[in-house]
């Protein structure tokens, strides 16, 4: 018999329907077994232009590449991609490919890398999931980060069992084909909350096409585009189109070079995302299409802005979402892009001019990328209380005895940078070098009642500066910079491991519980029982010494389901002196910043009005009416975002070291 389906919908979101908000699918073959009735009435805004029945089908995938240099920002190009496909109602999803041979990114250094960026799970992953996370608002996996080290890793415990029944293991087809399995099984996992696979998975290959390290995955990528078959794939394309400062000449060369390349490996681009200092004329365009065989539409600008928060929007003003639409055959499904809170909050934060200094005080201050979801955390909470944030950063050694002898004056421009700030943030990191500087930054917040917020190392230097200074503790340190020592403040966790580094860590998303109902952090969290935050840390405040530290002042009002392990500390009386032994850092989104970062910034914004009043719906209110709610369950490096502000900052957040202004951040 003839079969047939009937589908009933319509592209406008249900937002735009007169009420009753409602429409019908209505599948299934004539005289079989019965249909499929859905409705959807009155859904939520986040949720106006999808119903649970599928739409779309088979999994859709856009890959984006880079070419010519590295640091062009291909991670905020994907970001931003995906950020617009889920503006036009579809549900996203997104995968990073390292091609470096380490199993993750946890045991790299930040001068190396970056930044580690950690998950829910205790994924240690590169900071680029972290773009996707806060521009997406999803929950990634550990395994959304593929790594020649995981491929290779598992292709050889295969090997091992004998699962390739004594054949002979090569790259071409067995890690090729485990390449494609991985990307196939993990664009599946729901990761925004919702049952069922995303529509559209946006993959973002690292590193520059021609790199030697990334062929294996080049040649997976070809296969797997014919794989997936044609309406499936998209390849957007990220290269520089440099523009001489001798001729005010934009150079379309090393881009027709990188596309050639690109062509010559088995992989055509859709669209092509070229960076440069300014837009793009269109006779460059035109010669970009001609010679790389794109079309001229789909030839986009990707130029300096005052910020990345910008880039989406670029983006929809060049119509790319319809070309992507296009080559995925998604233009009858997806509505029209809706960036109507994103636009606004872009241009509402290029407005600020109130300006509220934080000094970072750390050992990696000359790689803002070290701290990138800090930076992103203090934006997001600055742009909330409608001030444009000015990062000044300390190097932690510095501010140390040492230095005055030897370099007395970057002693004295540290002091005053630490000095002239609103308020000071000790993040996390490792090792003792610029420890005692960190200390007296927590010293100085502490005495003369500035606003303090320490990360990680940042809550454990509060500590033992506290033992020291008011317990008259002189030795009293970490086992981490002194394993022999009398006084251990705080000591390494039992459970951890010594001997091996990767992924021995207490990593991952941990429940921490509020001792003391009445104190800034509760209140900052909605005055909930408990949190969940994401840890990444090797040692802990010794519970031995809890007693001796609370009878002298210090309250540890926030503890694991254990009651031993310390998570949070304050300093009643003080206006706002905050340690946290986990990163809220890495559950920031733009429109929702973490409550403490929102707090340190009001804090540091108005000094005599710190005093934060519950609201009716559970999220706290500071006394100039702005809401930070939060909800509980939650570079100038050359690997960084790579998009440089217009008017002489990158990404909309200053950053200062005593020298003049650069910029970094923003998403």
């Amino acid at each position: 018999m003839m079969a047939f389906r009937f589908q009933v919908w319509q592209q406008k979101p249900i937002a735009a329907w007169p009420v009753p908000k409602l429409f019908l699918f209505l599948g299934g073959n004539l005289g079989c077994q019965g249909f499929v009735l859905a409705l959807c009435i009155g859904q939520p805004a986040e949720d106006q232009f999808h119903c649970p029945t599928k739409r779309v089908g088979k999994m859709k995938y856009v890959l984006v590449t880079g070419g010519v240099v590295s640091g062009l920002g291909k991670g905020v190009t994907a970001s931003s991609i995906g950020l617009l496909l889920k503006a036009c109602g579809l549900r996203v999803t997104s995968i990073k490919i390292d091609p470096y041979l380490n199993t993750d990114a946890g045991t790299m250094s930040p001068f190396e890398h970056g930044e580690v960026f950690v998950l829910d799970d205790g994924g240690e992953v590169d900071l680029d999931l972290g773009n996707y996370e806060r521009f997406l608002d999803i929950k990634l996996t550990r395994d959304n980060n593929i790594t020649t080290g995981k491929i290779y890793q598992s292709v050889i415990e295969k090997e091992r069992r004998g699962d390739y029944l004594g054949k002979t293991v090569q790259v071409v087809p067995h890690i090729t084909d485990a390449i494609q399995e991985w990307i196939e099984r993990v664009a599946k996992i729901p990761v925004d909350g919702k049952e069922g696979p995303a529509d559209v998975c946006v993959i973002e290959l690292g590193g520059t096409i021609g790199d030697i390290e990334s062929m294996p995955f080049i040649e997976a990528l070809g296969q797997f585009s014919y794989r997936v078959g044609p309406g499936n794939f998209c390849l957007v394309h990220v290269s520089l189109v440099p523009i001489l400062n001798v001729v005010g000449e934009a150079k379309t060369k090393p881009t027709q070079h990188s596309v050639r390349q690109l062509r010559g490996l088995g992989l055509t681009p859709n669209l092509l995302a070229c960076r440069s200092s300014k837009e793009l004329d269109d006779n460059v365009k035109a010669k970009l299409a001609q010679f790389c065989h794109v079309p001229l539409s789909n030839i986009l600008t990707l130029h300096d802005v005052p910020n990345i928060w910008h880039i989406p929007l670029l983006l929809k003003d060049q119509k790319a979402h319809e070309a992507i639409l296009k080559a995925l055959n998604l233009l009858g499904v997806a509505a029209d892009p809706n960036l109507k809170v994103w636009t606004a909050r872009t241009k509402f934060y290029d407005r600020c001019h109130e300006p509220v200094r934080i000094a970072m005080v750390g050992k990696y201050t000359g790689l803002s990328d070290a701290y990138l979801s800090v930076l992103k955390a203090l934006l997001h909470a600055s742009a909330a209380r409608k001030r444009k944030l000015i990062v000044d950063w300390v190097p932690a050694g510095d501010l140390e005895d040492v230095t005055y002898k030897e370099h007395p004056e970057a002693y004295k421009a540290a002091w005053n940078l630490l000095k002239g700030a609103n308020g000071v943030l000790v993040p996390g990191g490792f090792g003792d070098r610029g420890v005692q500087g960190k200390i007296l930054a927590a010293k100085y917040a502490r005495e003369q009642n500035v606003p303090f917020l320490g990360i990680c190392l940042g809550m454990q230097i509060a500590v033992i500066e506290f033992a020291r200074s008011v317990l008259s503790l002189r030795d009293a340190t970490s086992t981490e910079f002194d394993p022999e020592t009398k006084t251990p403040c705080v000591i390494f966790m039992p459970e951890g491991s010594k001997t091996h580094m990767g992924g021995t860590m207490r990593l991952g998303s941990r429940r921490t519980y509020f001792e003391v109902a009445d104190c800034k952090s509760a209140k900052l969290y909605g005055n909930v029982s408990f949190i969940d935050e994401r840890h990444r840390h090797r040692y802990e405040v010794n519970p031995d010494m809890i007693s001796q530290l609370e009878s002298a002042g210090l309250s540890f009002v926030g503890k694991d389901d254990t009651g031993r392990r310390m998570e949070i500390v304050e300093l009643p009386g003080h206006p706002f002196f905050i340690g946290v032994q986990f990163h809220p850092e890495f559950k920031s989104r733009p429109g929702k910043p973490s409550p403490l970062f929102s707090g340190l910034i009001a804090a540091a914004s108005e000094p005599k009005r710190t005093v934060l009043v519950p609201s009716s719906n559970g999220h706290t209110k500071l006394t100039n009416g702005i809401c930070n709610g939060h909800s509980p369950k939650l570079k100038a490096h050359q690997k960084g975002n790579g998009f440089k502000a217009s008017n002489g900052s990158l990404n909309g957040v200053y950053n200062t070291n005593g020298n003049g202004v650069y910029v970094d951040g923003s998403c």
